[in-house]
């Protein structure tokens, strides 16, 4: 009984002793949680009408929220009396060994930054690198995600990114397609050429300025290989790539000029 009294008194003088400052610690780590959110949430709403870009955006305040995290964290530790000299030695220590054991992720992490301070590309924007061509969804800290024009989702390394090439086919504010078409060696070119032009010019998807060509690109074993080349809104880049396609073989068609096939020739056996 007097044992069960002893540990009875020692739980109150711990709770005397701790309660106060476990109940403190809480109560920063609740309301500080509160703070960041907020601070955030009107970081972000001043950001936008700023009109900060939005992959720029979303990069800062993800940085920015961690820190705070962290700086929030390390308060509420030093209010339960721990030493944050000595809990710092020991996340130095831990950090050492976690990026040695994570260098991939911080190379990602420093493509990041790199990335948000070059701008090689932007949300919306199509680009192809690592050999994934897509629409760039969201530009993470560690990695950027794309659209595919299979509307797959891509997650390619920043890493990879800031360290290889990339084509930005939005950066220009157009696109040219690039399609051949071949017409018979028979046939008028320059008829040919009228007619393409003519497809080119009457579809709205295709800009005008710089305007559309049509040129004899190679002479083939049984064609004329004739370039046809329009620009278009980078969105509009499949539309007018099938479009062109069919149009142009209606379009030919209807002139009577004729697209070089393989014919297959049937020889019939008397009797």
């Amino acid at each position: 009984m007097e044992k069960a009294q002893e540990w009875f008194n020692y739980g109150i003088e711990l709770a005397k002793e701790f309660g106060p400052k476990l109940i403190t610690a809480i109560l920063i780590y609740f309301i500080g949680s509160w703070l960041i959110k907020k601070l955030i949430g009107t970081a972000g709403h001043v950001m936008s009408k700023s009109k900060y870009d939005k992959s720029l955006q979303t990069f800062l305040l993800n940085l920015v929220s961690w820190i705070l995290k962290i700086f929030l964290i390390i308060v509420v530790i030093s209010r339960l009396g721990v030493d944050v000299t000595t809990f710092a030695a020991v996340i130095a220590a831990a950090g050492l060994a976690v990026g040695l054991a994570l260098q991939g992720s911080l190379s990602n992490f420093a493509g990041g930054v790199l990335i948000m301070m070059f701008r090689p590309y932007k949300i919306g924007d199509v680009i192809e690198a690592q050999g994934v061509l897509g629409v760039v969804k969201e530009i993470d800290i560690f990695t950027t995600k794309l659209t595919t024009p299979e509307n797959k989702l891509a997650i390619v390394p920043n890493g990879a990114l800031a360290n290889g090439n990339i084509i930005n086919y939005t950066a220009e504010g157009m696109m040219r397609v690039d399609l051949t078409i071949g017409i018979g060696y028979d046939e008028d070119i320059k008829q040919a050429k009228e007619v393409l032009l003519t497809v080119l010019m009457t579809n709205p998807k295709v800009i005008k300025d710089p305007a559309p060509s049509v040129h004899v690109v190679q002479l083939g074993e049984s064609s004329v290989d004739l370039a046809v080349r329009p620009y278009c809104n980078p969105d509009h880049y499949w539309d007018v790539y099938f479009d062109t396609l069919e149009n142009c073989k209606l379009a030919l068609d209807k002139a009577g000029i004729e697209i070089p096939y393989p014919h297959s020739v049937e020889i019939q056996k008397g009797e």
